[in-house]
């Protein structure tokens, strides 16, 4: 599997056709396309020099795991969560995070609270330098990290899926200023972790988790085309086509 920036999800194959779908699905989460966004295949295949019959695939892939809608004469668009699917991914997150974490005290050692510190840290940077992509990837990243100290690895997978959806709900619904989890909330969960308190840390991922909830503001968006040739510039080296 290919690494999310240190994610591992079972969205991301090494295939040699797979760099199309990697590439959308990257855009996808971290917010460059955003829900709502038309997918037309002519648009997509001539951007990435290949056949709309190459890129119906990779929508219909991408529809398998509903990241993307396919309608009936209307073609694909980028899948808008409404507010019901929304909230019952986070609250589905909530439910197998917490209910992990007595494995994860119980397993969790000096190096895995370095690799956890380490990521926060990289979080705030993205943060402050304004870097959502990277704040997105970093945010999803701590979370399943956290839950791979388990070694539950089903369930590490299923958290990790997760992100991607909650991604989604974020980009929909979420403040323009949003951007992940807040790092304070990963800071503390980091702490909490560290004394071993398992009530405590509990208790805060299940408020960290209704705090990304409140924030949401449900509201309708509308679809629009993007700019796909300055989105997916980097990509057409790597499917052979010469940027410019």
């Amino acid at each position: 599997m290919i690494s999310w920036s240190g994610l591992n999800t079972a969205y991301f194959t090494e295939d040699k056709d797979d760099h199309i779908y990697n590439a959308l699905v990257r855009s996808i989460v971290e917010h460059q396309l955003l829900p709502g966004s038309k997918l037309p295949e002519e648009a997509l295949a001539e951007v990435f020099s290949v056949s709309r019959t190459g890129i119906r695939r990779v929508l219909q892939r991408l529809a398998a795991v509903q990241l993307v809608t396919l309608l009936p004469k209307r073609g694909a668009h980028v899948t808008t969560p409404d507010e019901e699917e929304s909230r019952d991914v986070f609250a589905t997150r909530k439910i197998l995070e917490c209910a992990n974490l007595p494995l994860v005290i119980a397993r969790c050692q000096s190096t895995h609270l370095a690799a956890l510190k380490q990521l926060v840290q990289e979080e705030k940077r993205a943060h402050d330098e304004r870097d959502g992509a990277a704040a997105i990837r970093l945010s999803a990243a701590f979370h399943v990290q956290l839950q791979a100290i388990s070694g539950n690895k089903v369930l590490a997978e299923s958290v990790s899926q997760l992100t991607l959806r909650s991604s989604l709900a974020i980009a929909a619904w979420g403040a323009p200023w949003q951007q992940g989890c807040r790092c304070h909330d990963h800071d503390d969960l980091i702490g909490l972790l560290k004394k071993r308190d398992v009530a405590g840390l509990t208790s805060s991922m299940a408020h960290h988790f209704d705090n990304i909830v409140a924030s949401l503001r449900f509201e309708q968006n509308n679809g629009q085309v993007p700019d796909f040739a300055q989105i997916f510039a980097a990509q057409a080296v790597i499917t052979g086509k010469e940027p410019g």
